[in-house]
C-alpha cells in the first residue's frame, strides 16, 4: 500500500497534491504540515477531508493528536517525539489508526502491548523532506530489521519511508514489508498522478 506524506512544493499547494495523488490511485494521505500553525494545518485538513472522502482514502494526521480528535479524520501518525502512543490511543478510542515512527527493529518491537496499527520504518535513504535524520537504513538493513522483527514474533504492518523512489519498489517489497511512504518522488515527478498510478502498480504486485 502506498501511504502520501504531503510536503511543501513550489508547484502545487498542498490540497493540490493530494487531488493529484488521489487521481493516481492513492488511498492513504498523510497530512503533514511541520512548521505550520494549528489554524494553517486546520484549515489544510477541512480542504483534504472531502478529497479523501470522495475516493475513499484513509487520511491521517501527523503530530497532532488535538486535530485528528476535533476532525474525527482516520487517525495520527506519531514521530519518535510526539505524543507517546498509548496515550494517544487512550485519547482517540479504539478505531483510530495510529501508526510510529521506528529507525531500528528494538523501536519496533518495543510496541508490544501497545495498540498500534503500522510502523513507519526509515529512512531508507537521505531525503530532504525532514530534518533530524535519524541513521539511514539502506537495503540490508530492512532485510535484517524485518527478519529480526518476523522471527521475534511481531506481525506488525511495516511501511518504508525515506528518499523512496519508483524503482526502489521491488527490492523494498522483497525485504517483507507492507507498503511504502512516498513524497518527494511524487511531487517532483514531471507527472505526480502518473507516477502515483506506476509506483500502486508495482506495489499491486505484491498483494
Amino acid at each position: 500500500m502506498l501511504q502520501f506524506i504531503t510536503h511543501p512544493s513550489p508547484r502545487f499547494s498542498i490540497t493540490e497534491e493530494v487531488r493529484l495523488v488521489l487521481e493516481g490511485g492513492c488511498k492513504w494521505i498523510q497530512l503533514r504540515m511541520k512548521d505550520a500553525s494549528y489554524d494553517e494545518m486546520r484549515a489544510t485538513a477541512l480542504e483534504i477531508i472531502p478529497l479523501c472522502k470522495e475516493n475513499d482514502a484513509i487520511m491521517v494526521i501527523d503530530d497532532n493528536v488535538r486535530l485528528t480528535d476535533e476532525l474525527r479524520v482516520h487517525g495520527v501518525h506519531l514521530g519518535k517525539n510526539d505524543m507517546p502512543p498509548r496515550q494517544a490511543r487512550e485519547e482517540l478510542g479504539p478505531h483510530a489508526i495510529i501508526g510510529v515512527t521506528a529507525n531500528t527493529a528494538e523501536d519496533i518491537l518495543a510496541m508490544r502491548g501497545i495498540d498500534v496499527d503500522y510502523v513507519g520504518l526509515g529512512p531508507f535513504r537521505f531525503t530532504t523532506t525532514k530534518s533530524a535524520l535519524s541513521p539511514v537504513i539502506g537495503l540490508d538493513g530492512y532485510r535484517d530489521i524485518m527478519s529480526a522483527i518476523r522471527n521475534a514474533g511481531s506481525e506488525l504492518p511495516v511501511v518504508a519511508i525515506g528518499g523512496i523512489t519508483l524503482d526502489d519498489i521491488d527490492p523494498l517489497m522483497e525485504t517483507g514489508i507492507n507498503g511504502v511512504a512516498m513524497s518527494g518522488a511524487i511531487i517532483n515527478a514531471p507527472d505526480p498522478k502518473e507516477y502515483t498510478a506506476k509506483v500502486i502498480e508495482a506495489l499491486n504486485r505484491y498483494q
